[in-house]
């Protein structure tokens, strides 16, 4: 094959790539375990200046009503699959940041959430999963790859934390619509 040929295919390939739906992120048994029958309500992929940070998958209680959309009352999990190395920092600074752009203001609050935050999101590899499993009013608890990292009980950092998904406000509208089953991927 001509080096032509060859970078055709490449480009070819790589295009084909980013035309696919973002694919599904199972949950890891203890999280099952932990959080009894979850459903996915939506799927979507997260992209930063073209290039795709992490597949996203948003899991709801069974007894979810269909298309209750931002209502999430019961427990649910996020799950994030990595494409790209990302450093435990970059993630925690990233999601205070977040937080702090959602609306949190009071920064005491925001220095005693940084550490749990840094218990919960190690860093992360292409192909390794982080999954949040919110319980709404109680808090949350955080696996990387199957394993626990931390279980957060402060209800107020969980729905901030959330929120960088989900919440109204997000950076990200298409890919909370995307997650909530509001839109198709």
């Amino acid at each position: 094959m001509t080096c032509r040929r060859a970078l055709h295919a490449l480009l070819l390939a790589g295009a084909l790539a980013l035309a696919q739906p973002a694919a599904a992120v199972s949950l890891p048994r203890p999280v099952l375990a932990t959080a009894g029958a979850l459903q996915m309500a939506g799927t979507g992929e997260m992209r930063w200046f073209g290039l795709k940070l992490y597949d996203a998958a948003l899991w709801v209680d069974s007894a979810q009503p269909a298309g209750a959309g931002p209502a999430l009352q019961k427990p649910y999990a996020l799950a994030l699959r990595y494409t790209r190395a990302i450093s435990g920092e970059a993630l925690v600074t990233a999601s205070i940041e977040e937080i702090r752009r959602l609306g949190e203001t009071n920064e005491g609050r925001l220095a005693r959430w940084k550490p749990l935050l840094e218990k919960a999101l190690p860093s992360v590899a292409p192909g390794d999963t982080l999954v949040g499993l919110h319980e709404p009013g109680r808090g949350a608890s955080f696996w990387h790859q199957g394993q626990l990292t931390a279980r957060i009980d402060d209800a107020e950092l969980a729905g901030a934390f959330f929120g960088i998904w989900l919440d109204a406000r997000t950076r990200e509208p298409r890919l909370r619509a995307r997650l909530l089953g509001l839109a198709q991927p």
